[in-house]
């Protein structure tokens, strides 16, 4: 009951309660939603790994760094209680993926659930397109009415149209982040020499996942996927030949007009870089708790574009550091479940029995190969969401900490079998945060202060 409450929760949050329940999204079904599903996940929540993952507790400072930075920069504590309640239900996927989807089986079932989310906005949003031709209706009237499409002028000042989510992707951007990280985990499905098995509940799924992105137009969502063809195929062809690979891939995507006409260089993310300079300029004038979370369209006239800058501006290093504290021991996890010097071949698992022999639990046979692949698969699927990231202010997206569930509930199935080392210590945990912290304001820095040089 709490798995299927939870797909149905993750199900309602990116496509919006309105789309999936109707006329009962008047009655706040979500909420109501959200209550069933913590009351039967309570029973599960001393058995489970969220008490031992330094990722529980990255959550609660990320949930207080939110009500301070407007507590204390805007002094208004109904807006500190408004931004932790919008907080709360992305940050709640992380822990719903570590309660409930404990096993490939049921992390199959969890993809399965994205991918519907994707090729149903996808369709949608083709659908929309065929019927919102620029011939028939103002590219301004269309961006009005549309639920899947939205027209926007390119480099040329010409109309074109891009695909777009709801709810929690409601950005042609943001839509386009959440495909590029299904891609990877679509392989989930992947059997070893099954070829109509592969060609039809993968390799199809995942061109039509490419043309989704295709009809995005996002920039960033190419840029990741030359990152994840380098990633990829690195391990099976060399660097160089990958590099090589993906920039063929890339100039093939220029010449098909991927980007709606769009250029990608460094004068035209000019504006972008500028956003980025005032965002550090605000974390150094207000480094402790930021200027407030959601505010840095009031300082700067826009949002910067950039998950790390509007972290640190928005939240301080304090909200910074338990963001890190988040990303670093997943990151951590999925290259080390993704590395065969990593993963032994461990101990098979013994059956549990029950108090009656017919309640013996069965226990899912998985081997290191097994392991070995879901780890690189979600470490690609990182390599998407970070690359997208680094373009978009999406430091708190619902997909991170979906993405942060996956890869504990794949390093657990390691440790439960005794294929892998025991996870950091919680105080070494929090020494490589503030570590992590450093060296992405460092890196900040270091590229604005080297793309101003390139001026």
């Amino acid at each position: 009951m709490g798995f299927v409450l939870s797909i149905l929760y993750l199900v309602t949050s990116y496509l919006t309660p309105a789309t999936v329940f109707g006329p009962l999204a008047a009655v706040h079904v979500e909420i109501i939603l959200a209550v069933l599903v913590t009351l039967v996940s309570l029973p599960a929540l001393s058995k489970s790994i969220i008490l031992k993952t330094p990722q529980s507790l990255a959550l609660i400072g990320l949930s207080l760094a939110m009500f301070m930075s407007v507590l204390v920069a805007i002094r208004w504590p109904g807006g500190a209680v408004q931004t932790l309640l919008q907080f709360i239900p992305s940050a709640f996927a992380y822990y719903l993926v570590c309660l409930h989807c404990n096993s490939k089986r049921k992390l199959q079932f969890l993809v399965l659930m994205l991918l519907f989310v994707c090729l149903f906005v996808i369709a949608n949003g083709y659908i929309e397109l065929l019927n919102n031709e620029p011939a028939s209706a103002s590219p301004q009237a269309v961006a009005m009415s549309s639920h899947y499409t939205l027209a926007m002028k390119n480099d040329a000042h010409e109309w074109f149209y891009r695909i777009k989510g709801l709810g929690e992707i409601d950005d042609p951007n943001d839509f386009a982040q959440l495909i590029v990280c299904v891609i990877p985990l679509t392989f989930f499905f992947w059997r070893p020499k099954k070829i109509f098995w592969n060609i039809a509940f993968v390799l199809l799924p995942v061109c039509a996942l490419l043309y989704g992105v295709y009809l995005t137009h996002s920039r960033g969502a190419l840029l990741a996927l030359m990152a994840m063809a380098v990633v990829a195929g690195r391990r099976r062809i060399g660097t160089i030949p990958s590099v090589l690979l993906a920039g063929g891939l890339f100039a093939g995507a220029m010449a098909l007009n991927f980007t709606g006409g769009r250029d990608i260089s460094t004068a035209s993310g000019a504006d972008r870089t500028d956003l980025w300079s005032e965002s550090m300029e605000l974390l150094k004038a207000n480094p402790l708790f930021g200027i407030g979370n959601g505010s840095l369209p009031d300082y700067i006239g826009h949002t910067a574009h950039n998950s790390v800058a509007v972290c640190a501006a928005e939240l301080g290093l304090f909200g910074l550091y338990f963001w890190s504290l988040f990303l670093f021991p997943t990151l951590r996890a999925a290259l080390e479940v993704a590395s065969p010097a990593k993963v032994s071949e461990g101990e098979p698992m013994v059956a549990e029995e029950g108090r009656f022999p017919q309640t013996t639990q069965k226990i899912e046979a998985i081997d290191k190969a097994d392991i070995n692949h879901l780890g690189r698969l979600v470490v690609l699927s990182f390599t998407g969401y970070l690359v997208t990231g680094w373009f978009l202010s999406r430091a708190f997206a619902m997909t991170l900490f979906l993405l942060g569930g996956i890869a504990e509930v794949v390093y657990e199935m390691a440790l439960q079998r005794g294929m892998i080392a025991p996870r950091l210590r919680l105080a070494r945990a929090l020494y490589y945060a503030g570590a992590f912290t450093i060296s992405l304001v460092l890196l900040m820095y270091v590229m604005l202060r080297t793309l101003n040089l390139m001026r």
